[in-house]
C-alpha cells in the first residue's frame, strides 16, 4: 500500500458509528462482498441548463436519450481504465461496469478492500442489530483524486426506512366509515385527476429496499377495484429480490406503492427495482432505474429515506447528481418526505429533513389529513397526529436553497447555527393513516397511510400527464414554483404544523404548494 502522502481522501466519505453502536470485533479478512465506485462525469450537465433546468414548459424542453447521455456525460473511458488498474493492483475483481451509471462494481475480500481504501473494517452492534462498518474517511491513490467521487458498500448498515404507517385497529378490523379511508381511485377523483387517461405507453419505476409482492394479491385487489390488473415486472439489483413474507413487514410498502401507482395509471408498466437496504443498494437501484434502456421509466417513485444526518456527504451528493441526470433524461423523481414530523424520528431535539426527498432535484411529497363527503373534499389540513405520526418537512442542513425556491419565503432552520437551505416538501397528498388508503397486503385488506402513499400517487398522476403531453414533464420543480404557482393547480393547505414548522398560505415546509388539482395541473403544463 502506498504511503499516506501518496493518497488523498475521497471527499465526503467520512463515516461515524451508528447511534449507540460499539465495535464487536474485526470482519474476517477473507469475507467477500461487493463495492460500487462512482466516477466523475466526462462533461458537466450545466451546459444543458437551458434544456431542462428552467421554467420552460415540457414541450419546449430538450431531453437527452439515455444513449446520448452515456456518450456525452457518462464516465470517461480513461478514468474507468485508471480505476480498473487500481482495482487490479489490489486483487479486486471488476464484476460489472457502466459508463452511463458512472459506476464500477468490484468484488473482493475485506482485507483487500481495507488496503485499497485505507480503512479498518469491523463488525458493529447496536440496538437495531449488527452491521459491517468503518469510521473516518476513505482514501485512494493521488492519481485518482477527483476521479473517484464515492465508494459504497464497505459499510452495510441499513440507511433508509419505509415511510408507511398502518392504521391501528382497536378490537380487530372495524368497518370503515365513509370519508375516513379511500381507495386510490377515490383519491384520484377527489384530486381531480384527468379521467380520459390510463398511463398507456408509460413505465413507473418503484424503488424497494425489502419486502415483496404476490401476484394473487394484485389480481384480487384490482378485481375488487374494477380495474385491469397492471403489468408488474421485478428488476433485481445487487442480489435484491421480490421476497414477500407477511403484512407486518416491508410488504406493506411494496404493495402500497404498486397498488396506488397502478390504480391511478392502470396501463402503465410498473417496474419494481428490489435492492438491499444499504447506501450501495439504494444508489445502485436508483441509477439502474434512471439508465434502464429496456423499461425506460419516465417517473420514479421512492418511499424510503432517512434523516440527512444519517447519510454520508458522498451519498447525498451522488444521489443528487443521479436525480439531476434523471431531469436531463426527462425522468421525474418523486420522494416521500417522511412520517415522523419535523424531527424525522431523531431524538436529539433538532429538526431534520428526510433524504432523498431533500435533494433539490427530487419532488418532495408531504402529507395531509383529508376528509370528504362523496366526491368533495370537506377538510384538508397538515397530517399531524403525534411526533411519530406526522408529515416530514422543513429546511435542509446540507443542500442550499435552489434557484426555483428563491422567492417562496423558506423559513430559517430552527437548528442553532444553521441558516436557510432547501425547503421540503414541494407537494403533498393524503397521508394520515386515520384517513388512509385501502390496500391489500399478503391476503389482508388494510388501511395504510404515510408519505409513502403520496410518492406513488404523484408518480401515477405524472404518468397520466406524460401520456397526454407525449413529452415527459421531467424535472417538475422549476415549473411548479414559477410559471404554475397560483394557477389553480394546487389546493393550498394553510392549517396545521409538523412540529417545528407551520402551514401558511402559499408554499410552506409542511405540505409545499399543497395537494394536486390534476386536470388543472395538466392544463397548466400544456395539456
Amino acid at each position: 500500500m502506498p504511503t499516506n502522502h501518496n493518497r488523498v481522501t475521497v471527499r465526503g466519505s467520512e463515516r461515524s458509528p451508528h447511534h449507540g453502536a460499539h465495535v464487536d470485533g474485526p470482519v474476517p479478512n477473507d469475507e467477500r462482498f461487493e463495492v460500487t465506485v462512482r466516477i466523475r462525469r466526462k462533461t458537466s450537465l450545466q451546459s444543458l441548463a437551458d434544456g431542462f433546468h428552467t421554467d420552460k414548459l415540457p414541450m419546449n424542453r430538450r431531453y437527452l436519450t439515455r444513449e446520448q447521455y452515456a456518450s456525452s456525460h457518462g464516465a470517461d473511458s480513461a478514468d474507468m481504465a485508471k480505476v480498473e488498474a487500481f482495482a487490479q493492483a489490489h486483487n479486486l475483481v471488476v464484476v460489472e461496469k457502466s459508463t452511463a451509471r458512472r459506476s464500477i462494481f468490484l468484488s473482493g475480500t475485506a482485507a483487500d478492500f481495507a488496503r485499497a481504501f485505507g480503512t479498518t473494517i469491523e463488525h458493529y452492534e447496536h440496538d437495531g442489530g449488527t452491521y459491517r462498518g468503518r469510521v473516518g474517511p476513505l482514501t485512494v491513490p493521488a492519481e485518482l483524486d477527483g476521479i473517484v467521487e464515492g465508494v459504497f458498500g464497505i459499510d452495510d448498515r441499513p440507511v433508509a426506512k419505509p415511510h408507511f404507517q398502518r392504521r391501528k385497529m382497536t378490537g380487530g378490523m372495524q368497518p370503515r366509515a365513509t370519508g375516513e379511508s379511500f381507495t386510490p381511485v377515490e383519491l384520484a377523483t377527489l384530486y381531480n385527476f384527468p379521467t380520459d387517461l390510463d398511463g398507456s405507453g408509460q413505465c413507473i419505476a418503484i424503488i424497494e429496499l425489502g419486502g415483496g409482492y404476490r401476484k394473487a394479491d394484485i389480481k384480487a385487489y384490482f378485481q375488487k377495484l374494477g380495474r385491469p390488473a397492471p403489468k408488474v415486472k421485478t428488476v433485481r439489483v445487487d442480489g435484491g429480490k421480490n421476497h414477500p413474507s407477511n403484512a407486518d413487514s416491508a410488504d406493506g410498502e411494496v404493495m402500497l406503492d404498486i397498488e396506488v401507482a397502478a390504480a391511478v395509471a392502470p396501463k402503465a408498466l410498473i417496474a419494481v427495482y428490489f435492492a438491499p437496504n444499504t447506501d450501495k443498494g439504494f444508489l445502485d437501484a436508483v441509477t439502474k432505474a434512471i439508465h434502464d434502456t429496456t423499461h425506460k421509466p419516465s417517473v420514479i417513485s421512492i418511499s424510503w429515506g432517512g434523516a440527512e444526518d444519517n447519510w454520508t456527504e458522498q451519498a447525498m451528493t451522488s444521489f443528487d447528481q443521479a436525480f439531476q441526470t434523471a431531469g436531463a433524461l426527462g425522468v421525474t423523481v418523486c420522494c416521500a418526505a417522511g412520517d415522523n414530523g419535523s424531527a424525522d424520528g431523531e431524538k436529539d431535539g433538532k429538526a431534520h429533513v428526510d433524504f432523498p426527498a431533500s435533494s433539490p432535484f427530487a419532488l418532495g411529497c408531504g402529507g395531509t389529513k383529508l376528509t370528504a363527503s362523496g366526491n368533495t373534499i370537506t377538510n384538508e389540513v397538515v397530517w399531524n397526529e403525534s411526533a411519530d405520526s406526522a408529515t416530514g418537512g422543513g429546511v435542509s442542513d446540507f443542500f442550499p436553497v435552489p434557484q426555483y425556491q428563491n422567492t417562496v419565503g423558506i423559513p430559517p432552520s430552527t437548528n442553532p447555527g444553521r441558516h436557510k437551505g432547501r425547503g421540503v416538501p414541494d407537494v403533498a397528498g393524503d397521508a394520515d393513516p386515520a384517513t388512509g388508503y385501502v390496500v391489500r397486503v399478503d391476503g389482508e385488506e388494510l388501511v395504510i397511510g404515510g408519505t409513502s402513499a403520496v410518492a406513488p400517487l404523484w408518480a401515477g398522476l405524472i404518468a397520466l400527464m406524460n401520456q397526454k403531453l407525449s413529452h415527459p414533464v421531467g424535472f417538475l420543480n422549476p415549473l411548479i414554483y414559477q410559471p404554475l404557482a397560483g394557477k389553480g393547480s394546487f389546493r393550498d393547505i394553510s392549517s396545521g404544523d409538523n412540529g417545528a414548522y407551520s402551514a401558511k398560505q402559499g408554499w410552506d415546509a409542511c405540505t409545499g404548494w399543497g395537494t394536486p388539482n390534476g386536470a388543472k395541473l395538466l392544463q397548466a403544463l400544456g395539456g
